[in-house]
């Protein structure tokens, strides 16, 4: 996006999500409320007319889990082990999950859930026109708007970096046929008019309920009135109170209140005037005590709100109202302080796929041509914008937790599938962030697994009898040990190696020393570990891993014949491809961070022999890649989960170049998966699958039908479509899950750039359909990229500037037919083969690579 004296002046709606509609989903609207948060709070808004709510939220508020101490039942693994040699696999399924459950072990997971809802209530007294509701996520502001006869209306909102704080304006203006402007004919702008009620609220979720632990959170809930001030606090579960602080303030014009003196310094009725009347003072007494603010002004209303997750209320109402009552009163300047921190990491990395007539479109003219077959390029790029805006609102560096699946923004108290999940999820949420240079959010991701070791530890000897960790599938702050008691989870052992990757990759893309020594390799040393007690030697030498579960899948041969919907039948095998290719990874991984740290020189050979040990992977009578490589199991491609394309995607062990049957072999098992079997996240999944096999159109067709399927108005992608389209799995419910959102941004990303530590591939599966377009300021290890194209014309441009030393191969498209290199500093640099280079640049190095046009 270019700029001009540090703004932007080119396509302003870009970057703007616009809805003529409001959220409408019912018994559940928040679920298609726009978002805004600062990664450690969050608002989201509705854009109701006279009734308007705004779901506040704290990232650090969860509630209604159990812990209880996990008893010492390793003894049962050789026994799981002996009963799967006599191929009794279904009661070795469940030989864990028993023994614990017949113990009366039950901790149960956490939940987030919405701190209170802001409502404003307004008079409507004639019927609205041009509603329009706005995400402008330059800046992360939501603005509602409308008009009613000769009045126009508009509420904005965002959640400031700068001061932690929701800022919210509202204002009304009337617009007067006779106020023209004799020189334009414009009509002009006479005084505001505004007249309603704030108030802070218990959100009462979904449903109605009646359970214990809920009618207690909602009994514990008070709300006070201060002059132009409202307090409201609850208790959490753990004897910790929450709440928030709301501060009033009138702008521009005095409050006229009928009946009632004009108060200069409030636009609330807080304190009880003694001169006024009997029949007065009932009346603000009456105000007083409903909980709400009051307002009738002809000005502006500024609305500040300030929250917390723990302390006691007393003490915390007086300390957020002595920061608020230091606040300015200028919504603009309140705006520039926090635009500057989130311009910051929005514009991080830029991309343009030359969508500019898709602009103005709103999200239902865009969904209504995804509808059509092929979703718009404006809705492509404004969804990879859309996915980082949530993350980054959504998470901090300094945050107690990664991402959820649900951001900030979940709207009830047992949301399903509302934990931190790393069989899948967690890792989804985190693939695009080094490209889009956002590595240094992910140490909240980092430091919520480390704070969770102990109980990993104490998971890995008492459930198995090894050393190391073992990290359940799901996870909330503080819960570590096992909690859902299924053989699904309980048998598979692949999570931690899976986020040991992440803690390489970073390394990678940072050179961050420091982290490698102190909490990469020591968390991939005990990741390792594990494997090292857990991995059983095979009389033909080779390792045998079992149990083993491909995430969540069952064998074929296992499924119940008599049609019985299950979710998971039976899950655990033995050699799962997922597990010998995790293994293999973390065996990588960990013997290249030890010799670039020059550490654990005595252990490499130890693990370059594990590596001999792990067993090849094999192909089915089709040719694709087996999912489970003991005989015993069929492959099922009745299945969401692509557990076994890990090498390729997201693992990097398998490319084209160096074992290209092999890279077939794989092209071959996604090909094979069944479309009506897919959900939201897992048609993300396949985008960036079929983006490393090279396969732009398919890559490209799996956001077209998930923008046709799993897409909500407000851009939240779902579990899966609630319409039963036929295109992914059938569910009673379609939970919310933003993994989809931020797998998108993955998938456009490996479509246009693939890094590894090989290889570079510039535009390595670029969709026919993405003609022209530009990205910017894109990571690599070791620098950054920029780059240009236009198939049209032939032209083609690429940048790469070097802050580190940069040795890698580098590919060009291949349809760059004669390519000019520039480059600069001593560059070292040598063609193997057409389109292929090998680049060698120091720090500050830039290298240029220019298509030639055609001589005409």
């Amino acid at each position: 996006m270019k700029e001009k004296n540090g703004q932007s002046d080119i396509r302003p709606d870009r970057n703007r999500l616009r809805l003529r509609y409001p959220a409408s989903w019912w018994q559940g609207m928040w679920r298609e409320a726009l978002p805004s948060g600062n990664g450690k709070i969050g608002a989201s808004v509705q854009g109701g007319i006279q009734e308007e709510t705004v779901l506040l939220q704290h990232s650090e508020l969860w509630h209604w889990g159990q812990k209880d101490e996990l008893p010492d039942v390793s003894y049962t693994l050789p026994e799981t082990r002996l009963m799967m040699q006599e191929e009794r696999f279904l009661e070795a399924s469940w030989h864990l999950t028993r023994t614990l459950q017949e113990k009366g072990y039950a901790s149960k997971l956490s939940s987030r859930f919405p701190l209170a809802a802001l409502t404003v209530s307004m008079q409507s007294d004639s019927a609205f026109r041009k509603y329009r509701r706005e995400l402008d996520m330059d800046t992360g502001e939501v603005h509602v708007r409308w008009e009613e006869k000769k009045r126009c209306y508009s509420r904005s909102l965002f959640v400031s970096r700068a001061d932690d704080c929701v800022v919210y304006e509202l204002e009304g203006r009337e617009l007067k046929e006779a106020d023209t402007d004799q020189e334009t004919g414009i009509s002009a702008i006479s005084k505001p008019l505004l007249t309603g009620t704030i108030a802070l609220q218990f959100h009462l979720g979904d449903r109605v309920r009646e359970d214990e632990e809920f009618m207690a959170l909602k009994s514990s809930i008070t709300v006070q009135v201060d002059d132009d001030y409202l307090f409201y606090g609850g208790q959490n579960d753990d004897g910790q109170d929450f709440g928030a602080v709301l501060r009033l303030i009138r702008v521009d014009e005095e409050p006229v209140q009928e009946g009632i003196p004009a108060d200069r310094n409030s636009s609330s009725l807080g304190n009880i005037d003694t001169n006024l009347d009997d029949a007065q003072r009932g009346k603000q007494e009456k105000f007083r005590n409903s909980g709400k603010l009051h307002f009738q002004s002809s000005g502006k209303l500024l609305i500040l709100v300030k929250m917390f997750s723990s302390g006691k209320r007393e003490q915390e109402w007086a300390r957020l109202k002595q920061k608020l009552a230091l606040f300015g009163t200028s919504y603009g300047e309140l705006l520039a302080k926090h635009t500057e921190l989130h311009q910051h990491l929005f514009r991080s990395a830029e991309l343009d796929l030359d969508d500019a007539a898709d602009d103005s479109l709103s999200n239902e003219e865009l969904l209504m041509g995804a509808y059509e077959g092929e979703a718009p390029m404006g809705l492509v790029r404004k969804l990879w914008a859309y996915g980082r805006y949530l993350f980054i609102s959504g998470t901090s560096e300094h945050s107690k937790s990664p991402f959820g699946l649900y951001g900030l923004w979940g709207g009830d108290y047992r949301l399903i599938w509302g934990h931190n999940m790393a069989n899948e999820n967690v890792q989804m949420m985190y693939w695009h962030t080094a490209v889009g240079g956002l590595s240094h959010l992910n140490l909240s991701l980092f430091r919520y697994y480390n704070s969770l070791m102990d109980d990993f530890r104490n998971n890995a000897t008492k459930l198995y009898g090894c050393r190391g960790i073992y990290i359940p599938a799901g996870t909330t702050p503080g819960m570590g040990v096992p909690n859902q008691i299924v053989p699904v989870i309980m048998n598979w052992t692949g999570a931690a190696g899976w986020l040991a990757r992440h803690y390489y990759e970073h390394y990678r893309y940072t050179a961050d020393m420091e982290f490698l020594l102190n909490d990469a390799l020591p968390f991939m040393r005990e990741a390792l570990r594990f494997y090292e007690d857990f991995l059983v030697l095979g009389a033909d030498g080779q390792y045998i891993i079992y149990p083993s579960v491909s995430p969540e899948n069952t064998p074929e041969n296992f499924m119940p014949q008599d049609g019985q919907q299950l979710a998971h039948p039976m899950p655990t095998a033995i050699n799962a491809t997922m597990d010998i290719a995790i293994i293999k990874e973390l065996l990588q991984n960990v013997i290249e961070a030890s010799r670039n740290a020059g550490i654990h020189s005595g252990e490499i050979p130890h693990w370059e022999r594990m590596l001999e040990r792990l067993p090849s992977y094999i192909v089915n009578k089709e040719g694709a890649v087996k999912e489970w490589l003991h005989p015993a199991f069929e492959d099922r491609q009745n299945h969401r989960h692509l557990s076994h394309l890990y090498p390729v995607f997201p693992g990097q062990e398998v490319y084209r170049e160096e074992q290209p049957e092999l890279f077939e072999a794989f092209e071959k098992a996604v090909h094979q998966r069944k479309l009506g079997a897919q959900s939201g996240w897992s048609l993300a999944h396949m985008s960036s699958i079929y983006a490393r096999l090279g396969d732009g159109a398919r890559a490209l067709e799996c956001l077209d039908i998930l923008a046709r399927s799993c897409l909500l108005n407000n851009g939240f992608t779902l579990h899966n479509d609630w319409r039963n389209m036929g295109v992914c799995m059938s569910m009673p419910a379609a939970p919310v899950q933003l993994d989809a959102n931020l797998g998108w941004v993955n998938a456009v990303q490996e479509m246009l750039l693939y890094v590894s530590p090989q290889w570079i591939k510039l535009l390595p599966a670029l969709p026919a359909r993405w003609i022209r377009g530009s990205i910017h300021g894109w990571c690599i290890p070791g620098g950054n990229l920029s780059l240009t194209w236009d198939q049209a014309a032939g032209s083609f441009r690429a940048e790469l500037i070097a802050s580190r030393q940069i040795t890698t191969k580098l590919q060009l498209p291949d349809w760059i037919t004669a390519c000019k290199v520039h480059s600069r500093n001593g560059t070292v640099l040598r063609a193997t083969m057409a389109g292929n280079y090998e680049i060698n640049l120091r720090s500050g190095e830039k290298l240029v690579f220019e298509q030639i046009a055609p001589e005409t």
